[in-house]
């Protein structure tokens, strides 16, 4: 059975919901890029005001999506891309101009302990 997942929907949710909280009150914002094979990709961008390292803020953030979004509530993973401004000007006025900078750092997260063994 093939599930068809509307990707922007979920977005325009997602932002209204919690990502203008922790845009505005922690320096950090997330959106969906995919949904594939039961892992969902995130791209994370952290600004000066989020103080966590890159895999707490991974299972924090993937965590936050599968409770907050039930489309994702089967999911079995977490691929998380992780842009890093807080130390880069350079990389905020590209994203600023529309152009994306490559990525700082790539993590992974698994739901539950038992899917490897």
């Amino acid at each position: 059975m093939l599930i068809c997942m509307d990707i922007q929907k979920i977005n325009r949710r997602h932002f209204v919901e919690t990502d203008l909280y922790y845009r505005v009150s922690l320096g950090l914002s997330s959106r969906l890029i995919k949904y594939e094979n039961c892992i969902f990709h995130l791209e994370v961008t952290l600004g000066r005001k989020w103080d966590k390292n890159y895999n707490a803020t991974a299972a924090e953030i993937a965590h936050s999506w599968k409770s907050n979004h039930p489309e994702l509530a089967h999911a079995i993973g977490c691929k998380v891309y992780i842009i890093d401004l807080r130390n880069d000007d350079l990389k905020t006025q590209l994203i600023q101009s529309g152009i994306a900078p490559g990525y700082d750092a790539h993590k992974g997260i698994l739901f539950r302990r038992n899917y490897l063994n």
